[in-house]
């Protein structure tokens, strides 16, 4: 995976970029990464476009259908979703969820003030180990992902050439 462009951002911006290329890079069997804000809206993400191994796996359809924003969408339904079921139940908060498949995982995890971190993982991957290498980023990012950060990183994303995901 080839690092999205960070110019002109803060360095905690650059912080982040690098926080999500790492998780990524680092853990076999992880296809795609979201940050996604607690209004539903992407904020960060990989992108699967950067290199051709990830173009073949879109070509055959074993990935996520869709833009780096469909998997933003889903994280925040399921993000709603199980927060919704908490209260309804009187559970506390969510710290994280799981949702295994046939042909892949999803996890969302909670970061800070209702800003999630979701992965999109393979049937192969070894679930404690995507679950503990996204609460290490959720650990690093959970203080610095500020208001104000959140709104560079929008702006970042919207300036972006269309087709473009981070």
């Amino acid at each position: 995976m080839t690092a999205p462009s960070t110019f002109g951002l803060s360095s905690e911006a650059r912080n982040l970029h690098w926080l999500l290329t790492n998780l990524v890079e680092e853990v076999p069997g992880i296809r795609s990464v979201a940050v996604v804000s607690s209004d539903g809206l992407l904020l960060l993400s990989s992108d699967p476009g950067r290199n051709e191994e990830a173009r073949q796996v879109r070509e055959t359809r074993t990935g996520p259908r869709g833009s780096a924003a469909d998997l933003a969408t889903v994280v925040s339904g399921v993000g709603s979703l199980t927060v919704g079921a908490a209260r309804l139940m009187d559970f506390g908060t969510v710290k994280h969820t799981m949702v295994t498949m046939d042909e892949g995982s999803l996890f969302v995890m909670s970061i800070s003030d209702g800003s999630l971190l979701g992965v999109h993982g393979s049937a192969e991957c070894d679930m404690s180990v995507v679950a503990y290498h996204m609460a290490l980023f959720v650990g690093r990012a959970g203080h610095v992902l500020t208001p104000e950060l959140r709104s560079e990183l929008r702006k970042s994303l919207e300036s972006e050439p269309t087709g473009s995901a981070r």
